[in-house]
């Protein structure tokens, strides 16, 4: 048994305990997306809650669907929403027997007039399934639900993960909107920031993934910060980590991102895929993550003729995943933002060299130009393919860099540490509330 999980003491005369600062918690972990192949919400709670577990608490997840994946011990209560956005029916309305309650009557609502319920009815959800558990819970851990059901007392003090402002989510969209009718769609959709504002500068703990984030908070969303605390995530350095015995693909870049979203800019890659095969027919990029049908990636392929150089996978198993990215002679991160960039960090415990922009928090993942990352601006393809060639051009140059951002990562990003600086702030949470009272 580790220090995090000595046995409590006696209590004291202010309602705390002698020892409390060792003793396990008992935690509930919310998140009201779990998926753990699209966006970083179930990576994030899948390791954090396993990492908790190895030190000796008590973590329980609670969640909607998509259901996050989680390892073995710790335990998922199921609660469900009406999983409106699910394949093959994403959109769909569902049968009068499947309404349960106001809430449901509210999440089709929303889903009606163009805007995402998601976060507002998974908070009351859990707000009245935390009540009904009073006393269970050391501490309520949110993982960027930002609802209103979670104000006010819930039976245990509060701790909110916000992994950047999805403000700057709803500003990149706008920005990247054609036409009123899109526009006016768009700011349906992104109502809900609204909420997540007002939410969040009632917090009275907010943890944040990286100085970057934490500085957006403060500016788009108006939390102080000093109520605002950076425990940076990583990556499962055991798991992502080199292997010889996997060879190289001539030419191969590997991308984790989603092609409809903006922010991620594939756009500007694929754009840069297009100028570094004039030199380097064999480049050619595989992306983690959904192809879409339409948009500005689809149409940028077509418009290169880049078919058959890119190629979408998605559902692969961790380990296929990261024998895909040890297998590419480049890994990279074209964001135009990211509130910390996982991607990042798991492609330099590889070993594999990164290009990757200087968008938002990605820098504080993937360190200084020519030390452990070739870095460039963000949204800029000509940038980006001279950054490709030189690296796929110099294989010294690679293994410096790969070796690098291995040695970085595991100094600075593992999720044993991001677990106990999380269960720190847990304490200090816990701590505060028995002051107040």
């Amino acid at each position: 048994m580790t220090a995090e999980a000595v046995e409590t003491g006696p209590r004291t005369g202010d309602g705390t305990t002698s020892g409390a600062a060792d003793r396990p918690l008992r935690i509930a972990l919310l998140t009201y997306k779990g998926n753990p192949f699209c966006g970083g919400q179930g990576v994030y709670v899948r390791h954090l809650s396993r990492e908790l577990a190895r030190l000796g608490h008590s973590v329980e997840v609670i969640g909607a669907q998509p259901y996050p994946v989680l390892d073995e011990g710790v335990p998922l209560t199921e609660l469900a929403s009406l999983d409106l956005y699910r394949q093959p029916d994403p959109f769909r309305t569902p049968k009068r027997g499947e309404y349960r309650d106001w809430i449901d009557l509210a999440e089709v609502a929303t889903m009606w007039t163009g805007g995402f319920p998601e976060p507002l009815t998974f908070s009351l959800r859990a707000r009245r399934h935390l009540l009904a558990r009073r006393g269970e819970f050391d501490v309520v851990h949110d993982n960027q639900t930002l609802g209103y059901g979670l104000l006010g007392d819930i039976g245990a003090p509060l701790v909110t993960t916000i992994h950047h402002p999805i403000t700057v989510d709803r500003r990149l969209d706008l920005a990247a909107a054609t036409g009123r009718r899109r526009r006016a769609s768009v700011r349906r959709w992104y109502a809900f920031t609204r909420m997540q504002k007002r939410v969040a500068r009632k917090l009275d703990t907010v943890l944040t993934v990286s100085g970057s984030s934490r500085d957006e908070i403060v500016e788009d969303l108006g939390v102080r910060a000093d109520r605002i605390s950076v425990v940076h995530i990583g990556a499962d350095t055991d798991l992502w980590s080199p292997d010889p015995s996997v060879a190289e693909v001539p030419g191969r870049i590997v991308t984790t991102s989603s092609a409809d979203v903006p922010l991620k800019g594939l756009v500007h890659l694929v754009d840069a895929l297009a100028k570094l095969r004039t030199g380097n027919p064999d480049a050619h990029l595989v992306v983690v993550g959904k192809r879409a049908e339409d948009g500005p990636v689809a149409r940028a392929i077509e418009r290169h003729g880049l078919a058959d150089a890119v190629r979408f996978v998605k559902g692969i198993s961790d380990a296929e995943l990261v024998d895909l990215v040890r297998s590419a002679q480049v890994s990279c991160v074209p964001s135009l933002y990211e509130g910390f960039s996982l991607p990042a960090a798991e492609a330099m415990a590889t070993g594999t060299p990164l290009v990757a922009t200087t968008g938002g928090a990605i820098p504080e993942v993937s360190g200084r130009d020519g030390e452990t990352c070739l870095a460039v601006a963000p949204g800029d393809p000509d940038a980006l393919a001279g950054a490709l060639a030189r690296l796929l051009d110099s294989p010294e140059l690679r293994a410096r860099l790969g070796a690098a951002g291995r040695e970085r990562v595991l100094a600075n990003f593992t999720w044993a540490r991001a677990a106990a600086g999380t269960a720190e702030l847990y304490r200090r949470a816990i701590a505060a509330r028995g002051v107040r009272r």
